[in-house]
């Protein structure tokens, strides 16, 4: 088991990294201002699946996981931006919080949920962070599976508890604004997600 100083000091690092608003926080927010607080959740819910699921593949062998992604990064690379660039022009096209007479468009949590998982992995550079970051924190003389899996474990839970507190604030902040105010807050979204995938789409491989 990793000492108590280390745990609060990862636990730190990882609120900190949490916190910074990156494609998912945007997604999240998004989605919250647009359907409410249950529509942000179930898109935490995709988001943490699939930090869950990052730590697993770390944890079971990363350096494997590396040759593979030697071979396939640009291309994992170039269909997350797409799918950024997709999600950022749909909500550039939202209507935002209409009035009562005017419905969004009805989705299921599921695909919500999809979305955000989808988006968490359309990055390949986050699994490639999580493996220079958690393995930091490890010392030699532990055992690498289990601690790999107690650091990653606090990551996913402190960046569920973050996630979850913006699309709560969000949810909140679109039932007070008005219409127009909301469809500016989703175009400002929906162009972060453009800008993000077309960055993600320069970066080159570590």
């Amino acid at each position: 088991m990793l000492d108590a100083t280390t745990l609060v000091a990862f636990a730190f690092a990882s609120f900190v990294l949490a916190i910074v608003p990156g494609p998912s926080v945007t997604l999240i927010v998004a989605t919250s201002l647009q359907r409410g607080v249950l529509g942000g959740m179930a898109t935490v819910a995709g988001t943490s699946i699939g930090i869950l699921s990052m730590v697993f593949v770390v944890a079971f062998g990363f350096e494997t996981l590396l040759g593979f992604m030697g071979w396939a990064f640009d291309w994992i690379k170039i269909a997350g931006a797409l799918y950024l660039i997709y999600l950022g022009f749909n909500m550039l096209r939202s209507s935002g919080k209409l009035e009562e007479n005017v419905k969004v468009a009805p989705e299921s949590l599921f695909r919500q949920a999809l979305r955000g998982f989808i988006v968490m992995w359309a990055n390949p550079k986050t699994l490639l962070f999580f493996g220079a970051f958690i393995p930091q924190f490890v010392s030699s003389g532990e055992p690498a599976f289990l601690s790999l899996m107690q650091l990653g474990l606090i990551f996913f839970v402190v960046a569920t508890i973050s996630d979850s507190i913006y699309a709560v604030l969000a949810a909140s902040l679109g039932q007070v604004l008005s219409g127009a105010r909301v469809r500016i807050l989703s175009r400002i979204s929906g162009a972060f997600l453009m800008l993000g995938g077309v960055w993600l789409a320069t970066q080159q491989k570590a």
